[in-house]
């Protein structure tokens, strides 16, 4: 039974994280009728996770290289972000209040007096002003019939059945299952023939077997100024050696790499680079200088500024013998062997990939199997690294959704009264 609220919805969107409650404003502001439905208590709980540590809206790179960062889905986010780009998100937020800077790596963050909970408060009070219901603690359940939707009011425990003329889902894809993104829709829309690719982690820690001894020793450490590869891919920045292996950005760019590479053989090969600013003869010559009495230890430290835990590491995954030989040494400092055995559980990676495949959407993200339903968001089966392309690939999303939902209802949906 639809609830009395909520029939003179025209727009209901099953979500509220940053596509679905972007996708809402978009279609409010065309003059639509719209409700978010969201299961958790509050909407936008992913949205103020992202925030922790530096709140990393977009970035300010140039857009042929930024859609590069989706890789094999450039040439669909080429198309969402000319329809709204970093500088539209930029323009969006300093719409609501909120102004933004350019950091020195083109971060783009809000100006340091707003917090991502003010930010929030101002896009609420926008929504509000356009007239959009929000309703929390409200769990999608499923299809019902050709265009209905199965809601649970779980403060109540009533089940109610919605007709909207357009539904856009914007359910989050399967990482931080604390925040309402737990993957379990795929469940509703594997039922109507939808195929989903399986999530798997993105953007997350790798595990590495490390001794007992080398756990108790080095416990948590950062290595600065380095480089990791895995097979052509290499990222620079700094890492971080914990107790089940490593984490950083380094790290999460390269999950990708590292989980095709898990495929065909265990340990995954990601190489190490310790000194990726100096070239292999530069390197070559220091070593050259050791004298004879001194330990590898204090002319690293010396030579290198190559402190602990750099020995400890060294004796962990290198050569039983460590070289003496310049030239030896030399190689073993920039291709130094950390052994991968596997990424961290989905529920620990800051984003995932996997999720709706991109031939069950038309060029709009509407459903091929139930017209009229819209996808967008991590729903969708794509992933990017961490920098701002992450939350940007999700506005992008639901913007583009947005005007596909228009499109449809400029075109199919009845008209409604109440």
């Amino acid at each position: 039974m639809q609830s009395a609220a909520d029939s003179g919805t025209q727009v209901a969107i099953i979500g509220g994280g940053p596509a679905g409650m972007l996708a809402a404003q978009r279609l409010a502001e065309a003059g639509h009728r719209v409700t978010i439905y969201e299961a958790q208590a509050t909407v936008g709980r992913k949205f103020l996770v992202a925030g922790h540590g530096g709140f990393n809206l977009t970035n300010a790179e140039p857009l042929p290289s930024f859609s590069a960062r989706y890789a094999a889905h450039q040439p669909r986010f080429q198309e969402f972000l000319g329809h709204f780009s970093p500088s539209d998100l930029r323009q969006w937020t300093t719409q609501l209040g909120i102004p933004t800077f350019v950091g020195t790596s083109g971060r783009v963050f809000p100006e340091a007096d707003y917090k991502p909970a003010q930010l929030l408060k101002a896009w609420l009070a926008r929504l509000g002003q356009l007239g959009v219901i929000i309703r929390t603690r409200h769990r999608w359940l499923g299809f019902a019939g050709a265009s209905g939707l199965r809601i649970l009011n779980e403060a109540t425990g009533e089940e109610i059945s919605i007709n909207p003329a357009v539904t856009i889902l914007a359910l989050g894809g399967a990482s931080w299952r604390k925040t309402g993104s737990d993957g379990l829709w795929t469940t509703a829309l594997t039922e109507i023939g939808v195929r989903c690719t399986p999530f798997q982690p993105s953007n997350c820690g790798a595990e590495v077997n490390w001794s007992a001894f080398f756990r108790e020793k080095v416990g948590r450490a950062p290595l600065k100024n380095i480089a990791v590869s895995c097979g052509p891919h290499t990222v620079r920045g700094e890492i971080m050696l914990t107790e089940y292996g490593l984490e950083g950005t380094p790290v999460y760019a390269l999950t990708p790499a590292l989980r095709e590479a898990l495929g065909h053989s265990n340990p995954a090969p990601l190489l190490l680079n310790l000194k990726p600013d100096l070239s292999w003869e530069a390197l070559r010559q220091r070593l050259a200088q050791r004298r004879a009495g001194t330990t590898l230890a204090s002319f690293l430290s010396s030579a290198l500024r190559l402190g602990p835990p750099v020995p400890t590491l060294l004796r962990e995954v290198g050569p039983a013998a460590l070289p003496t030989s310049p030239e030896e040494l030399a190689h073993l400092l920039t291709h130094l062997p950390l052994p991968v055995s596997g990424l961290r559980p989905l529920d620990e990676a800051i984003s995932t990939a996997g999720g709706v495949a991109w031939e069950e959407l038309n060029e709009h993200l509407m459903l091929h199997q139930r017209p009229g339903t819209f996808v967008a968001g991590e729903m969708l089966d794509w992933e990017a690294p961490t920098g701002g392309y992450l939350l940007q690939g999700c506005f992008s999303t639901g913007a583009w959704a947005a005007q596909g939902a228009a499109r449809w209802l400029a075109q199919n949906a009845k008209i409604f009264f109440g």
